[in-house]
């Protein structure tokens, strides 16, 4: 190849390259690709597949120089096809358009102009992303240089593709964050608006139940009745007081306070319901605990509420892991709190700090929600990982001050 015609290609491929790193958008990459490389090549057309993650299937993504009735038969659609390349690692000519078992539609690649092509896998980090096909009108011999424009190429849309798909799903996040940050702030000012209008009339209620179920005989047959009324608006009171602390965007007030002195408060306070339910308690406190900020009585409240949700899934017998623990290389202290319950279904677990969600007959499903915007307010990090049937484990970390 003359020196002038590899200059050429070493100009176009820096023209891709400086496209391909100053766009976010994979359309426009694949698009750009497969029309410079037909026209640096003189070849007919060209052809971009993309496998889709989520269904495992080859796509077309972007396409130059071929009719709409050729493309309708997906060339190239074929899975086989990327496997065996990737395998070889290296670009295929194929010169034998009816022989060879690359070519699904040998006579419809024939009619449309088609006399030799040459596949190109683009693989990242051992992982197979798709596959890039050139189309020529006539059986050619590809010369190093162009062999080595072309993978060159492919290599770089491949890692120009991940780029893309990366900042797509950033972009999708943080999207989501934004709404559930919005719903939140809604759903805190609903709930602060209902709780404060309910408030009252549960007070008054509880007030004469209660003077009423000390009045009546022990024999009456309204005595019964009147227990459940105030046991239910105890309960009506407690759903309030949760709506209350979930609308609050109350900043922790921070004094020092040791994770194990916290802990051992929690369960000195939960000690009968642990009995009550014939639980097994393990309990490993790490031993060198600093002192650091936090509001003691918030971080009371998040453990509370993890332990009695752990309570409530596990059966008779069941055993609790409530362990301690500090990374002082990373700067943190944390608490795992581990059961042996029925687990969170997977298709649920990423609901269980949404407000007012609950798997529980009862529950309020604000307790995780109000748990997670303490933790959050502390510049820690709640996380949760379950089995159905085999238990979840809780792990709150936070910053040590």
């Amino acid at each position: 190849m003359a020196s002038l015609e590899i200059s050429h290609l070493f100009y176009a491929f820096r023209d891709i390259a400086v496209v391909v790193h100053s766009s976010a958008d994979p359309r426009e990459i694949s698009q750009l690709v497969v029309w410079k490389i037909p026209e640096v090549l003189r070849a007919k057309g060209a052809l971009l597949c993309v496998i889709n993650l989520a269904t495992q299937k080859m796509e077309v993504h972007a396409a130059y120089g071929l009719s709409e009735a050729y493309l309708a038969k997906k060339p190239a659609s074929n899975h086989e096809i990327i496997t065996r390349l990737y395998k070889d690692d290296r670009l295929i000519v194929i010169n034998d358009l009816f022989n060879d078992p690359r070519v699904e539609f040998p006579q419809e690649t024939y009619a449309e102009g088609i006399r030799s092509m040459v596949d190109v896998p683009l693989c990242l980090r051992e992982h197979v992303m798709g596959v890039f096909r050139i189309f020529f009108p006539d059986v050619r011999d590809i010369s190093p240089e162009e062999r080595d424009f072309i993978t060159a190429v492919a290599r770089l849309t491949a890692c120009a593709l991940d780029k893309a798909r990366l900042f797509e799903e950033q972009q999708s996040r943080y999207d989501e964050l934004a709404r559930q940050a919005e719903k939140f702030s809604a759903l805190g000012r609903m709930a602060a608006g209902i709780a404060h209008e309910i408030n009252n009339p549960l007070a008054s209620i509880l007030l004469y139940s209660t003077n009423a179920l000390k009045k009546v005989p022990p024999d009456s047959p309204i005595k019964e009745s009147l227990k459940i009324i105030v046991s239910e608006t105890h309960r009506c009171r407690s759903i309030v007081r949760d709506l209350l602390e979930f609308s609050r965007d109350r900043k922790p007030s921070r004094s020092l306070e040791n994770l194990n002195r916290i802990i051992e408060k929690v369960l000195v306070v939960l000690q009968n319901e642990l009995m009550l339910h014939h639980l097994h308690l393990h309990k490993d406190l790490a031993p060198d605990m600093p002192d650091t900020l936090l509001d003691g009585r918030q971080m009371q409240q998040v453990f509370v509420n993890i332990i009695l949700n752990a309570v409530e899934a596990m059966n008779p017998g069941g055993a609790l892991e409530i362990r301690t623990f500090v990374d002082k290389v990373k700067g943190v202290h944390g608490v795992m709190i581990r059961d042996d319950g029925c687990g969170i279904p997977p298709e649920l677990i990423h609901k269980i700090f949404e407000p007012f969600f609950s798997t529980r007959p009862k529950g309020t499903g604000l307790g995780l929600a109000v748990s997670y915007g303490i933790v959050k307010a502390h510049g820690g990090e709640i996380s949760v990982e379950s089995q159905t049937g085999l238990g979840t484990c809780f792990t709150i970390t936070l910053p040590l001050q």
